[in-house]
């Protein structure tokens, strides 16, 4: 998530009423997960495991819940906890406006799009051209549609990253600041779930079709020409490549690629990342044709037991 105007660090250590190593002046322009940073960003961090990856990252402010010595380059925002405080930045620079409409004065809609009756569309979204959108979808705030796509009905688009913190008291949820983008041309079924990015963009690039029922998760990116069947849920920060085939039923854990023309066979969970090129099914996913082999002899063994 960028900032709509460039900060300071003095700026951000104010607003979270904290201490900070790092010039007044120091050029602060978004705030971003570790996967998504680039220089000018805020990262937060708040487990020495991960101290290393987020200081050597492209992020060059780290929000940090211990005083370390300071990368050349970089600046550090100290916090007594920084899941928090990152929370508070995405609430100021992203804060919740209620709508006050079914259809936001403030989203775009292109020419010869077809918004049927019920559906809500939230602040700042914009729609292309040649669009057509059934009744009970529901688009939350910010979200990008391409032209030349269709979404039926009751799929929702930008509901909240489903990210928790456990703290003895219950779960606390991070904040979600980022969007949901749809290139041209994409098909989405009905009952579709689409979570938002964190900070970022959960994308779904050019002519990919999703059946109904699918959940994607937050900062998840489909690739071009994908299929993705019934029922398959997608959990977040997931990398999926160009032309790859998901039947239905698939699960597909956090943070790992499914490689280009990738084909994952119905019922299949996907705990690691795969090669393109190839077909897969079980679980854990496996080549299909090892699979079948192994099936085989399992078959043959009990046979021979009989």
């Amino acid at each position: 998530m960028k900032f709509k105007n460039k900060q300071s660090l003095k700026r951000i250590a104010t607003i979270l009423n904290c201490n900070y190593i790092g010039a007044d002046d120091f050029p602060v322009f978004g705030m971003n997960e570790i996967h998504v940073v680039s220089s000018g960003d805020i990262v937060f961090v708040d487990h020495p495991k991960y101290y290393t990856k987020a200081l050597e990252s492209e992020a060059t402010v780290i929000l940090i819940n211990k005083e370390l010595a300071c990368p050349k380059g970089k600046a550090l925002l100290i916090s007594d906890d920084p899941f928090r405080d990152f929370n508070k930045l995405t609430n100021h620079f992203n804060p919740f406006i209620a709508s006050t409409a079914g259809i936001s004065e403030s989203a775009i809609i292109g020419a010869n799009t077809v918004i049927q009756p019920n559906v809500f569309i939230g602040n700042n979204v914009t729609i292309g051209k040649n669009c057509l959108i059934y009744s009970s979808v529901t688009v939350y705030d910010d979200c990008v549609i391409g032209n030349n796509v269709t979404i039926h009905s009751g799929t929702v688009l930008g509901a909240d990253a489903f990210y928790y913190k456990n703290r003895p008291e219950g779960f606390d949820k991070l904040v979600s600041g980022g969007r949901v983008v749809l290139e041209d041309n994409v098909d989405l079924g009905a009952l579709c779930t689409l979570d938002r990015g964190v900070t970022g963009d959960t994308l779904v690039k050019e002519g990919t079709k999703i059946d109904n029922q699918v959940q994607i998760g937050h900062d998840t990116v489909v690739g071009k020409k994908c299929l993705i069947a019934s029922q398959t849920g997608i959990a977040g920060c997931v990398i999926i490549e160009d032309e790859v085939t998901i039947w239905g039923q698939v699960g597909i854990t956090s943070g790992i690629t499914i490689g280009k023309k990738a084909v994952v066979l119905g019922q299949t969970g996907v705990t690691k990342s795969i090669e393109g090129g190839k077909i897969y099914f079980g679980s854990p996913a496996t080549e299909a044709r090892e699979k079948m082999k192994e099936i085989a002899g399992i078959r043959r063994i009990l046979k021979e037991e009989k």
